[in-house]
């Protein structure tokens, strides 16, 4: 039981379902510590019997009856089958009952989506629908939304089956190829919570996280207003002739850069990748170092992801290129 509990309570502050931010992820918590609870419960009583079993007299058949094979039975009853029937039946009401109260989940008739979401091996595409068709944008990794509003997501895969999970604000929904599934969401506070895929997908599942970020209303019309536009003029010499470094390599056939020749759609969109926290799906801290890194050795970050090592480019023409993605915000 100490085991359990120990378990239980081993989880990252910023993924503890303990400390929900969401309206969604604050009734799954009250659920949880239901069962956790009666889990307590229930492995206290189990302990007590196994303890006065292994404790009391047994004395000797001289002064105690023969031993009755149809005995028991009411033990069998009780414990095996009416205990286990009315604690699963009742955990089994209040989940129904949780369930009920989310705004939404995959309906029939699904609102226009705020934002879409494409689940990658091993990244997040994310698509904002938000408005008339030329003011769409896509970003990766990170997710911005206003607090104390209702959020309305699509989930789809680009590859195979994950899930979408960011344990403070909702529970799990999973992107399946050719099924588009629907979750509503809604942050409580200003802050930034850590979600991850939640469903096997491959080598680096484990690498496959992501940042939401929840922010008041004007800050986020003033983060979108900036995602929005193209991508920044490079200014010092360093980030002009990294401009023509990125143009002139491969990174153009798998990367987009909003406003210059770069169209490519198999990778995250690098439009404003000097404004994002993280990289490689929250594998790295958005740095100068980490940046070099992933571009020259991606495949010891994650190995088996899309992304090539390119150690083609010597070390000026490196430190050219890292200058030239890091303005870009």
């Amino acid at each position: 039981m100490i085991s359990t509990v120990l378990l239980f309570f081993q989880v990252t502050g910023s993924q503890s379902m303990l400390r929900p931010a969401g309206q969604g992820a604050a009734r799954i918590s009250v659920l949880g510590w239901i069962v956790f609870i009666t889990l307590l419960v229930v492995a206290f009583i189990m302990w007590i019997i196994v303890a006065w079993i292994g404790l009391r007299r047994r004395g000797s058949f001289d002064i105690k009856p023969p031993y009755d094979p149809q005995g028991g039975q009411d033990w069998i009853l009780s414990g095996g089958f009416i205990v286990p029937f009315i604690v699963l039946t009742v955990l089994f009401v209040l989940g129904l009952d949780t369930l009920s109260k989310f705004p939404m989940g995959a309906a029939a008739d699904p609102p226009n989506p705020d934002i879409v979401v494409v689940g990658h091996q091993w990244w997040w595409e994310i698509r904002y629908h938000d408005g008339p068709v030329s003011d769409y944008f896509t970003t990766a990794n990170e997710i911005h939304i206003p607090v104390h509003r209702m959020v309305n997501i699509e989930l789809l895969s680009g590859d195979v089956i994950h899930s979408f999970w960011i344990p403070r604000i909702h529970g799990k929904e999973d992107t399946i190829p050719g099924q588009p599934n629907y979750i509503r969401i809604e942050a409580n506070k200003v802050g930034i919570y850590r979600g991850q895929c939640a469903e096997f997908c491959g080598d680096q599942h484990a690498h496959m996280g992501m940042l939401l970020v929840a922010q008041t209303q004007s800050d986020y019309d003033k983060w979108v207003a900036g995602q929005q536009l193209p991508c920044a003029t490079p200014i010092t010499p360093d980030a002009q002739a990294g401009e023509q470094v990125f143009l002139h390599a491969a990174c153009v056939l798998c990367h987009r850069v909003r406003g210059t020749l770069a169209g490519g759609t198999v990778a995250p969109d690098l439009t404003h990748i000097g404004s994002r926290m993280s990289l490689a799906a929250d594998t790295l801290t958005n740095d100068k170092a980490s940046l070099e890194a992933w571009i020259t050795h991606a495949q010891s970050f994650k190995p088996g992801c899309q992304m090539p090592d390119i150690t083609q480019f010597n070390g000026v023409q490196l430190r050219q290129l890292t200058a030239y993605l890091q303005q870009l915000k």
